[in-house]
C-alpha cells in the first residue's frame, strides 16, 4: 500500500520544502519510495515556480539533503483528495487547509510536529531570520520526520 504525504507551509520556499527534502532522503535510504510518496506546497502562492529560499538549500546541503527539482507551488483543490496524510508546518496554515479542505476530508490534516517529540505545535518561520533559524528548522524536521517514518511503519 502506498502512503502520500504532502508537506505545507505558507509559501513553500523555507520550511515545507525542508520537511519534502529531509523525508525524501529518509525515505530513500530506508528503501520505501516505492511504497511512501510525497510532495511539498504553499497555502499561498507567492513563489510558485521558483526554487526554495537560498537559506534553506544551503542549510539542508550542509546536513546531506538535496532539494534539487523542487519548485513552490499552491495548495490546489486535488490535493486533498490526491494525499493520505496533509501535513501543516504551523497553526495559522493548518487553519487556511481546514477552512479549504472538503468536511470529509478534514481527517488528513495534522500539524508536522504533531509526530516529533517537541512539545512545540510549530514550526517556525525562519524567512526573516538569520541562518540559526534554517538549523532549528531542521532540527525539527528532522526529529518529525522520524517520527513520521515510524508510524507510516506501523500502519
Amino acid at each position: 500500500m502506498t502512503s502520500k504525504v504532502l508537506f505545507v507551509c505558507l509559501g513553500n520556499i523555507c520550511r515545507s520544502p525542508t520537511a519534502e527534502a529531509v523525508f525524501r532522503h529518509k525515505v530513500n535510504t530506508l528503501g520505501l519510495s516505492d511504497s511512501i510518496q510525497l510532495d511539498s506546497c504553499g497555502t499561498a502562492a507567492y513563489h510558485a515556480g521558483e526554487k526554495p529560499d537560498p537559506r534553506a538549500m544551503s542549510a539542508a546541503k550542509e546536513r546531506g539533503y538535496s532539494m534539487a527539482g523542487q519548485r513552490a507551488r499552491g495548495v490546489n483543490d486535488e490535493d486533498f483528495h490526491e494525499f493520505d496524510h496533509i501535513l501543516a508546518m504551523d497553526r495559522s496554515n493548518q487553519k487556511d487547509l481546514l477552512e479549504r479542505c472538503p468536511k470529509p476530508l478534514r481527517h488528513k490534516i495534522h500539524l508536522f510536529l504533531e509526530f516529533s517529540g517537541s512539545a512545540r505545535d510549530d514550526v517556525p518561520d525562519p524567512y526573516y531570520g538569520g541562518p540559526q533559524g534554517f538549523d532549528q528548522v531542521l532540527d525539527l524536521v528532522e526529529e518529525a520526520c522520524d517520527g513520521l517514518l515510524d508510524w507510516l511503519q506501523d500502519k
